[in-house]
């Protein structure tokens, strides 16, 4: 534990350093690197299978293929990440991924492509974990969820930034050349990342004693004997993490997320255009209203859920009711498949998408919340999470397609998307025990989890 005076409220206290929210720009940065290189292939498409004559089931299973290693790899650098520090293993992922989305512009066939693919799922499949990791080292938690609301945005802004970047490059320099410059961009945010960021805010010279004061205030605070005794225990094991229901509960509310999130990456353009008769201007024009209204649920989302903490409300019903409240805006999407007319339809799907990106925020900062203090092993519980958002970031257009195919209609596509949402937020609310620090860090003996929660309650109390 740090030695502080403890004279002053950490709430009060001048600020002095924001080192933090450098971290937080430098995130975010990295996300919309990591979402323009990834979403660029679908951008140049059309090109690609005139110069390689590819039929639509080749194009489908290079845009799937990402998504296969993407999700093998999470918890592989999940754990990499709370062994060797986000850091190192962020800045080695990075100008891996920077090099194959380089080396995609050198492609000779669909073969190289789909083995690019592959390797750009495996090696962007640190960002996040690292992510959270970093969140859990430089904010307190009354601030984490604003913190990963606004560095998770950068995926709906590179999202947003691919179209017309690709677009404008592939028309100056050819595709080829929009995938090196593309990865030549990751190269110097790695750079930076390398020199302007450490793993723990106490090993940067540039933070104040305010602001490692305010980082650390839960830990400065005094601290119950029968957490003490507990401190030096070992991490919790695979066993306790899959038995614990704070982690399923969040796991299936991440599920649901992805399910409708992968909707407005993959069918999104298709329904407007097929369903709701909307020209390809009228795409261009409107079709992004969706995305900023996701960016402004992120930001909100991780405000509002932290704003609560500030106020008094425990974490637990701060994280539960934003997330889950988040869910069920989502599940809006289903109430655009049945309204008749086309804008009410994207007004709604607009809401949907800004729904269950507030509840992202909220999501993402869990694995943070729920670490035990000391313990690296926010990435571990970031990348068990993001597994499963894989997985039904692989089955929901799957399923979508196979229903509009079945039915002739994306409404029942819409509508299982709208009945997941609300099984997600059924799921945070229902399943989820509590979130705070003790969750995992109890649970060493029959009683342990019953004491130590007491504890957690006790330690809660002095703080305030």
């Amino acid at each position: 534990m740090r030695e502080t005076d403890g004279t002053r409220d950490a709430r009060t206290a001048p600020m002095g350093t924001r080192v933090r929210w450098q971290v937080v720009v430098l995130l975010f940065l990295a996300v919309v690197v990591n979402y323009v290189d990834r979403s660029g292939l679908s951008v140049v498409l059309p090109v690609v299978k005139e110069e390689f004559h590819l039929d639509d089931s080749v194009s489908g299973l290079l845009l799937g293929a990402f998504f296969w290693t993407y999700a093998a790899f999470q918890i592989p650098c999940g754990r990499l990440v709370d062994r060797f520090g986000p850091r190192r293993v962020l800045a080695v992922a990075a100008v891996a991924w920077s090099l194959v989305t380089a080396a995609t512009g050198l492609a000779s066939g669909w073969v190289w492509l789909l083995a690019s693919r592959l390797l750009l799922g495996a090696t962007q499949a640190a960002m996040f974990p690292a992510g959270t990791s970093c969140v859990a080292y430089w904010f307190p938690r009354a601030e984490r969820a604003t913190a990963s609301g606004l560095y998770d945005s950068g995926a709906r802004v590179g999202t947003l930034l691919t179209l017309p970047l690709f677009a404008v490059l592939t028309a100056a320099v050819g595709w080829r050349g929009a995938f090196v410059l593309a990865g030549a961009v990751g190269l110097v945010w790695a750079l930076l990342w390398w020199r302007l960021f450490r793993d723990r805010p106490d090993e940067d010279a540039r933070v104040g004693e305010a602001e490692l004061r305010h980082i650390h205030e839960e830990e400065d605070a005094p601290v119950p004997e029968a957490v003490r005794a507990d401190a030096s225990a070992p991490p919790p094991g695979w066993g306790e993490l899959l038995r614990n229901r704070t982690v399923w509960g969040t796991v299936l509310a991440v599920i649901a997320q992805s399910y409708v999130i992968y909707f407005f990456i993959t069918w999104f353009p298709s329904y407007l255009v097929d369903a709701r008769g909307f020209t390809l201007l009228q795409l261009g024009l409107f079709g992004m209203l969706p995305g900023f209204a996701a960016i402004v649920g992120n930001w909100l989302g991780g405000w509002a859920s932290d704003h609560l903490v500030r106020r008094g409300r425990t974490l637990t019903f701060a994280r539960k009711s934003c997330g889950a409240g988040g869910l069920l805006v989502g599940a809006s999407v289903g109430a655009a498949a049945v309204v008749p007319g086309a804008g009410a339809a994207l007004a709604l799907l607009s809401l949907s998408f800004a729904g269950v990106s507030f509840a992202t925020s909220v999501l993402l900062t869990i694995p943070a919340d729920i670490s035990p203090p000391g313990t690296p092993l926010a990435g571990t519980l970031q990348s068990l999470q993001n597994t499963f958002s894989g997985i039904a970031g692989i089955a929901s257009p799957v399923i979508v397609g196979v229903l509009k195919d079945l039915t002739g209609s994306f409404v029942p596509g819409l509508l299982s998307a709208a009945l997941v949402a609300v099984l997600g937020a059924l799921a945070l609310l229902v399943v989820v025990d509590r979130i705070d620090a003790d969750v995992l860090s109890a649970g060493r003996g029959r009683s342990g989890g019953r004491t130590r929660g007491r504890a957690g309650l006790q330690r809660s109390s002095v703080r305030k």
